[in-house]
Formats: C-alpha cells, structure tokens, sequence
C-alpha cells in the first residue's frame, strides 16, 4: 500500500473516501443516508470526530475530518464501519418496502461472511490550503457531477449548504481558505 494512503500524523486533517462493497448503490434511499449521519453525529459527540465536510454519495462517503481527542481517526472510522455495516445490513433485512433486499444483501456476502464497506480509505492528509481547497470543491461537487443536483448547497447529505451560508445535517467546522 502506498504511503499516501496511511494516517501517518495523528493529529492531521484527512479527506477520506471510503466505498461499499462492490461499489453497490445502497444510499439511493434516505433510511440508510440517516443511519450513516446518525453515527457520524455519535462520533463527533462521543469519540472525538472533527467534521469539516462531508458528503454521502450512492455508494461511497467523502469526509474531510480530524480526531480531538486521544482516539485515533483510525479507530474512529472503524468503529464507523463496523456499526454502520450491522446497522444499514439490518435496516436493509427489516425493510419491508426494499424492493432490492435479496439482490442487495447477496451482493455483501464473501467468502469470509458479510462484508457491507470496502476495506480501504484512502485517507489523504490535507495539509495546505491549496489541497483543502481542492478537496472540499471535489468533495461538494461530486453530487452535481454526478446529476444529483444542479447546486451543490442544495444537496440534503452533504456539508455544502453550511459553506454556503445554511445550516446542513451535521455540525461542521468550517475551514477558512
């Protein structure tokens, strides 16, 4: 693995991507969007998480985030993926409207059991203006280049509409560039 894709500095900035299984289209629906907003919200009350953009697409998440406390961001975005794995999995099991339910939970099952998230990353340490600048104009369009809407802010699970003068779904730490 190369050394770009590792947490080298513990108390580092980092934009991180992280994908499901399969790069399966899971987040079309809002009841798994909210799952991954509601712990991203316990984390940053309880384990320390610093947001400072974020943005859930149809099958991959981008933060731009830090650890404050003596939990490792690693640890953090473990703990992450693995309840937001059962959770969503559950969700996906005891939601009687999911027309894809089969077809969605065959595609997590792998030779070692259900696995819902990829296991990589790929965390970029963001440590000038010109990489933050670059990652949170990445980070904020990617739903407007992907025809989700036409203006970023006006994107529902993503940190744009708080850079943009509103207020969005989570408590962000705005980055001043």
């Amino acid at each position: 693995m190369s050394r770009k894709y590792k947490f080298h500095n513990p108390n580092g900035a980092y934009f991180i991507s992280f994908a499901v299984q399969g790069w399966v289209d899971v987040f079309t629906r809002n009841i798994y969007k909210d799952i991954l907003v509601d712990s991203l919200r316990h984390c940053q009350n309880n384990k320390g998480l610093e947001v400072f953009a974020w943005c859930i697409m149809t099958n991959h998440v981008h933060l731009i985030c830090r650890s404050n406390t003596e939990n490792s961001l690693s640890a953090i975005l473990r703990d992450f993926k693995k309840f937001t794995s059962k959770a969503i999995i559950k969700a996906i099991q005891n939601n009687d409207r999911e027309s894809r339910k089969e077809w969605l939970l065959k595609q997590f099952e792998t030779d070692e059991g259900i696995r819902f998230w990829r296991r990589d990353n790929k965390p970029i340490e963001v440590y000038s203006n010109h990489v933050i600048s670059q990652k949170l104009r990445y980070l904020h369009q990617n739903p407007v280049e992907e025809g989700l809407v036409f203006r970023a802010e006006d994107y529902v699970y993503s940190s744009a509409v708080d850079y943009a003068g509103g207020k969005g779904l989570l408590n962000v730490l705005h980055v001043d560039i």
